[in-house]
């Protein structure tokens, strides 16, 4: 879910000509959970194919690349590792809150509330191994890079920013302004239901006169993937906790030094590479067409925007890119 910063952060409007010719380093699971929950039939069922399998997170996955492509955005996916070991009661709040809605939305099909099943079917979405593996292995075919973080993929993503390896963080959340992204893009999702805006981490830290450490404390008072927040603080309230300097009048059933070390020192990958390829189309149509039951002449569309795109972006010169 991560942490909610939005009333004290400045978010400034962006286009997507801005972003053109941008390496855009985006967290993978945060993409695929968009597409699990929002790409689904009117019941809320989501698409399969006619093994069973859900095909919603690929469907998604697939034609909104091919977007980004086009608007000249070269998408790096980076995809979550092992959890740290304080995520796992966030891991079990959220697995019992899908639970929950799970059975509300069988409840509400069979009581024909077409409304209420497809909101809590939005609820109830899950990535498994072979779905995370079909992802990377369309990403494969489309000749998109990805990387393999060992921890948590919006750690990865800053850390390519540091490197110069991407110039933003392409997420919904507020993690990455912890983790030290100098700048966040939120609004990727291309659907019109999140303004395209950027946050560039030195005016956050310069408006509000804040280290990145402060910022952490506030994020971690306000609730972070790794702990509670505490109760009645909000991001305003703990903006002016940490202003005051009373951070030591609040009890805390919790070490927060572990909490900020997972901020400030996380796991990241140092071994890997970003090379984009042209698409396989071939591979496209077996993959997508024949094994999950996708329109081969849609797919093949998709595959030959895909590399249009990329021809247009570079001007022809392909090397720009591969």
């Amino acid at each position: 879910m991560g942490v909610n910063l939005r009333d004290i952060i400045l978010h400034e409007p962006l286009t997507f000509d801005d972003l053109r010719g941008k390496i855009i380093a985006i967290d993978a699971l945060n993409s695929l959970y968009q597409f699990l929950a929002s790409i689904r039939q009117p019941d809320g069922t989501p698409l399969m194919d006619s093994k069973g399998r859900v095909t919603s997170h690929l469907s998604g996955l697939l034609y909104r690349t091919v977007r980004l492509v086009q608007l000249g955005i070269k998408p790096v996916y980076v995809f979550d590792g092992k959890a740290p070991e304080l995520k796992k009661h966030e891991i079990q709040h959220r697995k019992e809150l899908k639970e929950e809605a799970e059975y509300e939305w069988k409840r509400a099909i069979k009581e024909k509330r077409l409304e209420d099943a497809k909101k809590f079917a939005m609820r109830t979405s899950k990535l498994s191994e072979e779905m995370l593996k079909d992802s990377k292995n369309l990403l494969e075919y489309m000749g998109i890079p990805y990387v393999q973080a060992p921890a948590e993929g919006e750690a990865q993503c800053v850390y390519l920013c540091k490197k110069g390896d991407a110039w933003a963080v392409g997420s919904q959340d507020y993690d990455s302004l912890l983790l030290g992204a100098p700048r966040l893009v939120r609004g990727l999702t291309l659907s019109g239901t999140f303004e395209l805006s950027i946050i560039y981490l030195d005016k956050v830290l310069r408006e509000l006169k804040l280290t990145r450490e402060q910022l952490i404390d506030i994020g971690i008072l306000v609730g972070t993937d790794f702990n509670e927040g505490v109760k009645g603080i909000g991001p305003k309230k703990a903006l002016k906790i940490i202003r005051e300097e009373k951070l030591n009048e609040i009890q805390l059933d919790f070490d927060i030094d572990e909490v900020r070390d997972i901020f400030l020192n996380p796991r990241v990958n140092d071994d890997y590479t970003i090379k984009w390829k042209e698409p396989d189309t071939e591979k496209l149509v077996e993959f997508l067409g024949k094994e999950h039951d996708f329109s081969e002449e849609r797919v093949e569309k998709a595959s030959k925007n895909l590399l249009e795109a990329l021809k247009e972006s570079s001007q022809r010169d392909l090397s720009s890119w591969f």
